[in-house]
């Protein structure tokens, strides 16, 4: 047997074995890159070490290994999301409850197992910011009862952050479904009674309003044969298979293996397998039923901004951040620039793209050389180059700039947007590149406002909005190209309220002059507050972001199109697509492009609105 000397490949093998012993499947495939990490099918993607990773950061990583590994063998998928509820608080309580349960079970079965998810839990909530919470309105309740769940159950204490989540809920959870968690121990292994569980905690924390159509207590029971497999696997799985045979597994699962991280070559192997990327969100059946009205409001709109990339970053940080961006693109450039070569050359056809024959002059009709070769006296024939009727047109890229973008998509974003800028610029098409987020996570100073007069009611959105020009449709390219570094600038990521944020880029191209206009919104999920989500309805985001797209679907002579990165955005847009991967945005969005200018493909669509027809159904 061959030795292995590479740290890197030991770790690699060690967590694979590790996923794939608590899994109970041999054929689990596990590859290793910087993308979003996932699970689908017998495939899983983790994320690679970068060097010099700390103890704690390398427990984080196996965590995530742990947490496929645990939620492939004990988690039905297709029964969660058929009894998950379909929108709101009760939704994140559903599903973190089923979060606590995976990771109650592997600390059970193998005490480093819980080492890892705890450590993995912490990186968590310290991306999202949780480490700075300070009272009940800034912690996401869905979160916290899933902490109050892995506290009770795992029988070690919460990571720092995460016991900043639940801290100013505990004394609530307690009161309200204290109970409901005596049992739950006994029921740990059975996904469909665990379930139950956490409806009944749903209720009790007066959100049963939130199942929606088809959930709630009312629900059918699952097959008993389905309920007897679950029950027999806590049993049965876990004595077929030996966990203590496989050194290399268990010294994984404790934290032990010998791995040295500054030797470790951190350059992406090749079987890495970037090309599939986390999967999309569960498929809903679409609705273009839209609400007409809406009673959307903000609590105040005097600390919202709208600002040019370049007030927000001082020039030699922004000069630095655009080489930043500038390196991303010298490997990205080949790939991406046949993308863009393709839609210049469909928009430079669709320009100048037919011929008028038999023309006293012009271009020498080639085709007829023979018969001017056979008859001498036939006459020359030429030909003119006719020009299409090509409208004038201008492009807008409206870009999430929240926090869960950070990282892979915010970049590649950024990419697309620098090379898709100079191609359609270079076809005579105007573009602006805008981004949307807010000023401050968990509210701003709109929200400490609201504090100071009392916590009124029903306050509306609760966060301060900061809306970013880094191109407008007449600015340079020469002029803005410096503009799309701030977007490597992972301290402005934070919040995204996309309804606002796409009237305002709908708004800005409405008073335009070209003959065509087209809004493509680029986003990884649906709108996010946390603050505005805590003191209205769970869906207060989400419902005016359909009745921001009614509005220019249907009301609007502007055609929109919207690109899900993760997240299926095809029940909420008309015309969208989802992609896996921040990979594939840059071939998603010149196929977008690509089809809007394509007539046969937009023969299919529904017409576009005149100015006076739009008017009219606005009635």
């Amino acid at each position: 047997m061959t030795q292995i000397d590479d740290p890197t490949e030991i770790f690699k093998q060690a967590v694979t074995s590790t996923m794939r012993a608590i899994s109970g499947n041999d054929e689990l495939t596990v590859s290793f890159g910087r993308g979003k990490p996932y699970l689908q099918g017998n495939r899983a993607r983790v994320p690679m070490p970068e060097a010099g990773l700390s103890p704690e950061e390398l427990a984080a990583l196996r965590g995530t290994a742990d947490r496929f590994a645990l939620r492939m063998r004990f988690h039905d998928d297709d029964w969660h999301k058929s009894h998950r509820p379909r929108t709101g608080i009760a939704q994140d309580v559903f599903d973190w409850v089923e979060e606590a349960r995976l990771a109650s079970v592997g600390s059970y079965l193998m005490k480093g197992v819980g080492q890892n998810v705890n450590a993995q839990l912490e990186q968590h909530c310290r991306a999202r910011g949780y480490d700075t919470i300070e009272d009940q309105n800034q912690a996401p309740l869905g979160e916290a009862v899933g902490m109050l769940i892995r506290e009770r159950l795992m029988g070690m204490p919460l990571p720092p952050s995460a016991q900043k989540v639940l801290d100013p809920w505990r004394e609530y959870l307690d009161e309200q479904i204290g109970e409901d968690m005596e049992t739950l121990q006994d029921v740990l292994f059975d996904q469909a009674e665990f379930s139950r569980l956490a409806r009944k905690m749903i209720t009790d924390l007066g959100l049963s309003d939130e199942w929606g159509e088809e959930s709630g207590e009312g629900e059918s029971e699952e097959p008993e044969e389905q309920t007897e497999e679950m029950e027999s696997q806590a049993g049965d799985e876990m004595s077929d298979q030996d966990m203590s045979g496989d050194a290399d597994m268990t010294d994984a699962i404790e934290g032990e293996v010998p791995v040295d991280a500054e030797a470790m070559d951190m350059a992406e192997a090749e079987g890495d397998q970037d090309e599939a990327g986390a999967p999309p969100d569960q498929s809903f059946d679409r609705n273009w039923n839209r609400p007409r009205e809406s009673d959307y409001k903000a609590f105040t709109t005097a600390f919202d901004e709208i600002v040019l990339a370049s007030e927000l970053c001082e020039p030699a940080e922004l000069e630095r951040l655009r080489g930043v961006l500038d390196k991303h693109l010298q490997n990205s450039q080949v790939v991406i620039g046949k993308l863009a070569n393709r839609l210049q050359r469909k928009l430079m056809a669709q320009q100048n793209r037919t011929w008028e024959f038999d023309q006293e002059e012009g271009m020498l009709d080639t085709s007829r050389l023979p018969a001017v070769i056979m008859d001498p006296f036939h006459p020359l024939a030429f030909k003119r180059e006719k020009d299409m009727k090509f409208r004038d047109t201008v492009v807008s890229l409206l870009i999430d700039s929240s926090g869960s973008m950070r990282g892979r998509s915010i970049t590649i974003a950024a990419m697309c947007a620098d090379i898709l800028g100079r191609t359609l610029e270079r076809c005579a098409v105007r573009v602006e590149i805008l981004g949307f987020t807010t000023r401050a996570w968990r509210g701003g100073q709109s929200r400490e406002l609201w504090l100071q007069q009392g916590k009124p009611p029903h306050p509306g959105r609760l966060n301060d909005l900061r809306h970013i020009i880094y191109k407008a449709a007449d600015m340079p390219w020469r002029r803005a190209r410096g503009n799309l570094g701030l977007m490597m600038r992972e301290e402005l990521l934070k919040e995204n309220i996309d309804g606002e944020a796409l009237l305002w880029a709908h708004n800005r191209l409405v008073g335009r002059t070209e003959d065509r206009k087209i809004l493509m919104v680029i986003s990884d999920g649906l709108p996010v507050d946390n603050s505005t989500l805590l003191v209205n309805p769970s869906n207060y985001l989400e419902q005016h972001l359909k009745f921001a797209i009614d509005k220019i679907e249907n009301h609007s002579t502007i055609e929109l199109v919207a690109i899900g990165i993760g997240h299926d955005v095809t029940h909420h847009y008309r015309r969208a697509v989802t992609i896996t991967d921040a990979e594939q945005l840059g071939d998603a969005m010149i196929e977008q492009l690509a089809d809007l200018f394509d007539e046969e493909s937009n023969r299919n669509l529904p017409p576009v609105r005149t100015q006076a027809e739009a008017r009219q159904a606005g009635k």
